[in-house]
């Protein structure tokens, strides 16, 4: 339920890209995307690591990390990723008036300028789910690899995306303070699996 979303999960944000159609792109493909970045203690390393092994990704980037963290921002549009909005400041779509929650993510717009949207912890209401699919492609994710859960180790992480990744998975790690931990060691060991597996890694289109 957390590490692959029920379908039950998938109809609750109608319309939202949950896994890329593989057909045109090979066979297998992966989308590795990057949550609540981008921060000096974290961003670097994942720009880095994806630097030394060709990959591009797609980071949806919280709009205060982006306010005070410009020289990230610019250094992942400049290495060739894409980018999307997670919000102005990572806010629960569940418990905030659907009016507050769009002026938010306006208000992240207005230093992310991206069209892809993707609401922190997965969860919006139906009201502020429709009225971004107006502006915005909603992206959701295949695989969540629970990076930022205390309970785990880079071992269990590693553990999840052998077990859940498939063809056109659109897959969560976090490039967060409280993920860091175990993606210093998860996210090497799970790129060189997929690898090793054969997959290629595709980013997110910035259109809607």
């Amino acid at each position: 339920m957390i590490e692959r979303p029920s379908r039950l999960q998938r109809i609750f944000v109608p319309g939202a890209l949950w896994r890329m159609p593989s057909e045109g792109v090979g066979n297998k493909c992966v989308w590795l995307t990057f949550d609540d970045g981008p921060v000096p203690e974290v961003t670097p390393f994942v720009l880095s690591l994806l630097a030394e092994r060709g990959i591009k990704a797609t980071f949806f980037m919280v709009g205060d990390n982006v306010r005070r963290n410009p020289g990230l921002f610019d250094r992942i549009r400049a290495e060739g990723h894409s980018w999307g909005n997670h919000t102005m400041h990572h806010l629960k779509g569940l418990g905030c008036s659907t009016p507050d929650y769009l002026a938010d993510v306006a208000e992240a717009h207005a230093l992310i300028g991206s069209p892809l949207f993707r609401p922190p912890h997965g969860l919006l209401r139906r009201s502020q789910a429709h009225a971004l699919a107006m502006t915005h492609r909603m992206v959701m994710y295949d695989l969540v690899t629970r990076d930022y859960s205390r309970r785990l180790t880079s071992a269990h992480v590693v553990a999840n995306v052998r077990r859940y990744a498939r063809p056109g998975s659109i897959i969560v790690f976090h490039d967060s303070v409280k993920a860091f931990p175990r993606l210093r060691e998860a996210l090497p060991a799970s790129i060189d699996w997929l690898i090793s597996q054969g997959y290629e890694f595709r980013t997110i289109p910035m259109q809607l």
